[in-house]
């Protein structure tokens, strides 16, 4: 009798809590577009997980109407905001008060209370301020170097992968490319052979617990991954340590850390090895899954509109020679408007990060008739917005970005793919450089060929968006002499 008695409670007690988390969920709905009925729990978890390209699209259908939807998500109620004006409204409010950016679920303990992603205020002003000489047009010159003989070397090897037309994914290759691009942009010379080899191993034990749950225990791949960011950091550490020691001996800057610390030499604050191989740790999160998907959508985009490929191919070719052994120079991608252009339109058609999602520190108004509820996980939409104001938004066109159009002026509000407000991308300029040098180069030096499949270019998430098949493509050199740079 007792036991029956127990489970009874204990039913009736889950009942009730299931009924309250229904009656909250609806009160914090109000009249906004969404289930009207959640799963107990999980909400729409379950579908999201088994089709987010689906989950994400549905949601932005139901926001039609209003600019924003609600939606449930494994205990969390969230906010898909559609309306660029509304998203405007989040990223411009980020401050721990109204808005902050999350980024991951664990993110503060995975990256550390230090990441630039949570700094707000003062403090996060005077880090920007510190490493804007990071990215001046100087230092983006040295880069650009490092940039053009890294991306030539992975084509060439590339080309070898491939042999008689072998299908090759590029996914994955894009990511080590990307990763060997940062890595010696950013801390070059310091960078021993064995601490490359295990910086990588740490990093790919980053990646996948990233993705994985944020279980924090032994064996686990979140607890790996927590542990690979610490070593990741002292091994950057370590290279601001040697850096220090280069600058003060009046060496030249060959990589971004030289420049960070000539600069650093000149304050009176210190600031510790440690928390610079933090932030440097920042930048090479920020390089890796966006650039990588940016990259794939080139080739996708490329391979699908050959009349674009054309334009950039002869661009190219009037401006620079790969049978001169030389490097492109930042003078030289100044002049290639239109391979920018493809970029700038790669950028807008398929964003990398779709969503910003953030965290509501208190009640916000959004609109003169609703009110963000405290906690709420709010979802600007940087896709969504990319597809607003544009002329034929849906069609992928470069001209859109050239002279006579100017649409990146005119519609300078959708282009939300670096962001926006105080925390709007740092590096996009470098990021953007390395997208044109890999479209030209990736264009001039290679023939390539799609392996399509059906739904080859449907949207994956991976986090960031990249084509489900994971560009599968067959290449070919396509000049007389490979550069050996």
């Amino acid at each position: 009798m007792d036991i029956f008695f127990l489970v009874s409670i204990f039913l009736s007690s889950l009942l009730l809590l299931i009924l309250l988390q229904q009656l909250s969920y609806l009160r914090k709905k109000g009249p906004l577009p969404g289930p009207t009925f959640i799963v107990p729990f999980l909400g729409s978890a379950i579908p999201m997980v088994l089709n987010p390209t689906k989950f994400w699209f549905d949601q932005a259908t139901s926001a039609k109407p209003t600019g924003f939807s609600a939606n449930f998500l494994a205990g969390k109620f969230i906010l898909f905001v559609r309306s660029t004006d509304l998203s405007h409204k989040i990223f411009a409010n980020v401050h721990p008060d109204a808005f902050h950016f999350i980024g991951h679920a664990f993110g503060k303990k995975l990256f550390g209370e230090h990441n630039l992603i949570y700094m707000f205020d003062q403090p996060h002003k005077d880090l920007r301020r510190r490493i804007a000489p990071n990215f001046t047009p100087k230092a983006l010159s040295t880069y650009i170097q490092v940039q053009h003989n890294v991306i030539v070397s992975h084509l060439r090897r590339w080309v070898e992968m491939s042999g008689h037309e072998k299908p090759i994914k590029l996914r994955f290759l894009c990511r080590d490319m990307n990763l060997e691009t940062s890595q010696t942009s950013f801390v070059g010379p310091y960078l021993t052979p064995s601490a490359r080899t295990q910086f990588n191993v740490d990093y790919n034990l980053f990646n996948v617990g990233l993705m994985a749950f944020p279980l924090d225990l032994p064996g686990f791949a979140f607890r790996n991954a927590r542990l690979a960011v610490n070593r990741l950091i002292n091994t950057l550490s370590s290279c601001v340590w040697k850096s220090k020691k280069e600058m003060k001996a009046g060496k030249e800057p060959s990589c971004l850390v030289d420049f960070w610390m000539q600069e650093t030499m000149k304050e009176t604050t210190e600031v510790s090895d440690a928390e610079i191989g933090g932030h440097l740790f920042d930048f090479l999160f920020a390089a890796q899954d966006a650039s990588t998907s940016s990259l794939l959508w080139a080739v996708t985009l490329l391979e699908s509109h050959p009349e674009v490929l054309d334009r950039v191919r002869k661009e190219v070719a009037v401006i620079w020679s790969p049978e001169s052994g030389d490097p492109i120079t930042a003078e030289q991608i100044r002049e290639m408007k239109y391979t920018e252009q493809v970029a700038r339109e790669v950028l807008r058609f398929r964003p990398p990060a779709t969503m910003v999602p953030h965290i509501a520190g208190k009640d916000f108004p959004l609109t003169d008739w609703y009110t963000i509820p405290k906690g709420t996980i709010v979802f600007p939409s940087v896709f969504e917005s990319s597809f607003q104001g544009f002329t034929e938004p849906d069609r992928f066109d470069p001209d859109r970005f050239g002279e006579e159009r100017l649409e990146d002026r005119v519609f300078k509000r959708n282009f939300l793919t670096f962001g926006t407000g105080a925390h709007q991308c740092v590096g996009q300029r470098y990021a953007m450089n390395h997208l044109v040098l890999f479209i030209a180069l990736f264009a001039s030096l290679l023939d390539f060929k799609r392996c399509r499949t059906d739904g080859c270019d449907e949207i994956a998430y991976v986090p960031t968006i990249v084509p489900k098949d994971d560009c599968q493509v067959c290449i070919t050199s396509r000049v007389g002499r490979f550069p050996t740079r």
